[in-house]
């Protein structure tokens, strides 16, 4: 009964390549639906705006550089300093605990 079957798809071109080939374009079908549908996530999640962006937008202010310029004004940026993080290989602790002594025998 298994033989007779076997050479029946086996003579039977429709059965031999027709088959194989609709379930290869329906099967392709659902499997690209999936990958465009991650594609069409990832551009969701990348075109999310800034929040301060879209503050910005809500208030549509009209921002211009003098006001900003107004905003960052008072800062007294002289008595700032700059001081260098750990690298990778510097143990973190010991090395704040040098920069706050030398910040402090600045002053």
């Amino acid at each position: 009964m298994l033989s007779n079957l076997w050479q029946a798809f086996k003579n039977n071109s429709t059965l031999r390549y027709g088959v194989p080939m609709v379930l290869l374009v329906v099967g392709g079908s659902f499997g690209l639906r999936e990958f465009s549908q991650i594609r069409y996530d990832a551009q969701k999640l990348k075109s999310k705006v800034d929040p301060a962006i879209a503050d910005m937008i809500k208030n549509k202010e009209k921002t211009t550089l003098e006001l900003e310029y107004e905003k960052i004004k008072d800062n007294r940026f002289e008595e700032w300093d700059n001081i260098r993080g750990p690298r990778p290989w510097e143990d973190s602790k010991s090395y704040q605990d040098q920069q706050k002594i030398k910040t402090s025998m600045k002053t």
